[in-house]
């Protein structure tokens, strides 16, 4: 469009009209003026979302643990790692606690890599840390980094391009091949009608400038960022712009339960030890029957873990007057995905000799313990009993043995059974709302935990959730097939004692199904299923950097209304980039047929130069990236079903529709044009009226474009009303 820009106010030149060709340039740079400000302001919108989505690292600034961007760290810093997070710079281990790294991403090795602060104390920006925590000093940043000397090298890779920009890529290619073969005939006819070479020229030109819809473009890039912006302005970040297109076809919805349907603010509701259930009410008056289960839990916990439930036994503890004794940690053994527990090994007070303890998950913790079957079953309805209320429940043990001789496996202790723990977790006040707004926009949800079937039930009717009895759990979902699970996900609507490594085969079932999938995760593990899936969510307060690397969408909040507000936003957008675009086709239909009519009868006056459609461009530019973007959504959008991914953007009905609203706008001008012609006017004064028509008429196209479920007066009110 510049270019032809630029060839107009040429011809002007040379056919001597200084003033047109004068006129002309200058608003050439009025819109290169107004395209740099709206890519300004695209540029700026994607910078603070770049900001956003950089990876986060806890650092040690005036001894004040503080979470920045990772872009941020300089050397010398002081940074605290933990499992799931990424080194955001090369430095040097200052304390660690059985901390391992991946560090595939630059060396290529795919077994972790155990660090200390001894021998094996240099970490590398890009790392992953797989295991336990640390704590190190920053020695290089950025391009000086080991990683950093190859990242330069990757300046020259591109973004793919998403399906709706490809489809609009081969629309305007289309629409440009079509064009330039109209301009070439509209030149010839010109040529060949009123013999005048500069003239035709001059014709075939704006016939150019109007065939070529370059708003396409420039619209989709302003209303993929500024939508992002929108969502990021809601605690939604946006990390691929796909998302967006997306959303609004989204069917499922796979949600965590743990902080993301409940508030991950863990309290203790309830003690089992020696053969009674202690709840709330009880704790005072029962103190010294569960002193003994309460330090159990307290020493097989970090003492400054930021984990909700480790964080509710300390207050427990401080709640009860009690003031453990700081003891020495001789080793750890730390939760796997085989194991669902963790036990940590301390040095006795009063001789040589050593105590583990150990919490988890109840039936390992049975295991361990090596309970009979009476005992288990015993304990197994006190579970259930808890459970049901939907607390949270775990188990403890503990026993003492030889300092000198530690098995090497954690289920090789002779664990004697402690008592059980409930923890109540409760749901956020906004879910149920949250959870019939999906239902009535026919968005299945999937509740996806690693709890108890019982907790996971009491919760899920709490908040709603429609899964008639039918609960899978991890240990059921390893025996079936594919096409066994693909048939049982048709009815199941909780999944309980999951692990992370089993979210990309349900993903799987779902999309064998037809269903567009929206996934949450938070963990190292989770990046695997966030990538599967069609719409990756990430938690932003609780998630790891790899998890919000691997998702197309961030929650910094971490609340679920924010997805369902994200599927509403992306409803949004997706409708107006589609309402800009049919407005943009059908404005071009009047501005082509009033460049052609007259190019192919000599006696008819010109009606549109070059001029002229410079200024439609500088109404349509702005209307475009203002008045649809900013449009609020449609009434009933959260009513409807989910858009159909096969469905094109560009699709006939839609198409034919603004190609009958552009032709009706063209008739119009077309009968006023005649009757201004029928009248005597002058070639001036007729283009004049032909021109002020079409303005007018743009008006209303506009006004009757922005909403397909309010009228026409309800929208004019609207925006006098603004």
């Amino acid at each position: 469009m510049f270019i032809l820009l630029l060839g107009c106010g040429s011809v002007y030149l040379l056919l001597g009209d200084y003033s047109e060709g004068v006129i002309l340039l200058c608003w050439v740079f009025l819109i290169i003026f107004i395209t740099f400000y709206q890519h300004r302001k695209t540029e700026k919108s994607l910078e603070a979302l770049r900001q956003l989505s950089s990876p986060r690292v806890m650092v040690i600034r005036g001894e004040t643990e503080t979470r920045i961007s990772g872009r941020e760290i300089v050397p010398d810093d002081v940074i605290i790692l933990q499992e799931g997070d990424r080194v955001p710079a090369d430095a040097i281990v200052l304390e660690s606690n059985i901390l391992s790294l991946d560090e595939s991403l630059l060396t290529g090795e795919s077994l972790p890599v155990r660090k200390n602060e001894n021998t094996q104390n240099q970490l590398f920006s890009g790392s992953l840390v797989v295991q336990g925590r640390g704590i190190a000093r920053v020695v290089r940043t950025g391009i000086h980094s080991e990683i950093g000397k190859i990242g330069t090298s990757l300046q020259t890779i591109q973004d793919e391009s998403t399906p709706l920009q490809k489809e609009m890529k081969k629309l305007v290619r289309k629409l440009f091949v079509g064009g330039a073969i109209i301009s070439i005939g509209i030149i010839s006819a010109f040529y060949f009608t009123r013999g005048d070479l500069l003239h035709a020229l001059l014709n075939g030109l704006a016939a150019a400038m109007a065939l070529l819809p370059e708003e396409f473009p420039v619209v989709l890039t302003i209303f993929l960022a500024l939508g992002s912006w929108r969502l990021s302005k809601n605690k939604v970040l946006t990390r691929k712009p796909s998302a967006i297109e997306t959303l609004g076809a989204a069917t499922v919805l796979c949600t965590d339960k743990t902080g993301t349907i409940t508030q991950n603010k863990m309290e203790i509701s309830a003690f089992h030890s020696k053969q009674s259930t202690y709840y709330k009410a009880d704790f005072k008056t029962k103190s010294e029957h569960i002193k003994t289960l309460l330090l159990d839990l307290y020493y097989a916990s970090h003492p400054l873990s930021s984990d909700p439930m480790e964080k509710a036994i300390k207050n427990e503890l401080k709640n009860h007057t009690t003031t453990p004794t700081e003891l020495s940690v001789i080793r750890e053994y730390p939760l796997t995905r085989d194991i669902f527990a963790m036990t940590r090994v301390l040095r006795s007070e009063f001789d040589q000799s050593a105590k583990a303890y150990c919490k988890g998950a109840p039936e390992t913790i049975y295991k361990f313990c090596g309970l009979s079957d009476t005992e288990m079953s015993v304990y197994n309805n006190v579970v259930h009993e808890l459970a049901a209320k939907g607390y949270r429940v775990l188990a403890a043990a503990s026993c003492t043995l030889n300092i000198h001789q530690l098995p090497e496996n954690q289920m090789d202790f002779p664990f004697q059974f402690t008592g059980i723990v409930a923890f109540e977790d409760p749901i956020r006040p906004e879910v149920p709302q949250a959870i019939k707004e999906c239902y009535a926009a026919g968005i299945h949800v999937i509740m996806i935990t690693g709890d108890f079937p019982a907790t996971a039930k009491s919760i899920a009717d709490q908040i709603g959730l429609n899964h008639e009895e039918n609960i899978l759990t991890g240990n059921e979902l390893k025996s079936m097939n594919e096409k066994q699970l693909a048939e049982s996900i048709k009815k199941t609507r909780i999944f309980a004692r999951i692990i992370p490594e089993q979210k990309p085969q349900i993903i799987k079932a779902l999309k064998a199904n037809g269903e567009v999938v929206a996934m949450t995760g938070d963990g190292v593990n989770d990046a695997p299923a966030l990538k599967a899936a069609d719409i990756g969510v990430a938690m932003g307060l609780k998630g790891t950097d790899v998890a919000r690397e691997a998702a197309s969408l961030v929650l910094l909040d971490d609340h679920f209304a924010s997805i369902v507000h994200a599927i509403r936003s992306g409803r949004r957008i997706y409708d107006n980039l589609q309402k800009a675009m049919s407005y943009i086709i059908a404005i071009h239909i009047p501005i082509i047929g009033l460049v052609l009519i007259p190019a192919f009868f000599s006696w008819l006056p010109i009606l549109l130069m070059p001029l002229h459609i410079v200024f439609l461009e500088l109404i349509i530019d702005p209307i475009c990236a203002i008045a649809f973007e900013s449009e609020q959504e449609e009434k009933g959008i959260m009513s409807r079903a989910p858009r159909k991914t096969s469905e094109l953007f560009f699709g006939l009905k839609k198409l034919v529709f603004s190609l009958l609203k552009g032709t009706l706008l063209l008739i119009m001008v077309l009968i006023i044009y005649l009757i201004s012609l029928n009248e005597g006017h002058s070639a001036g004064e007729i283009r004049a009226i032909a021109f002020s028509s079409l303005i007018i008429g743009n008006v209303f196209l506009i006004l009757t474009s922005l909403s397909e479920t309010r009228t026409f007066l309800s929208v004019i009110l609207e925006k006098t009303s603004r």
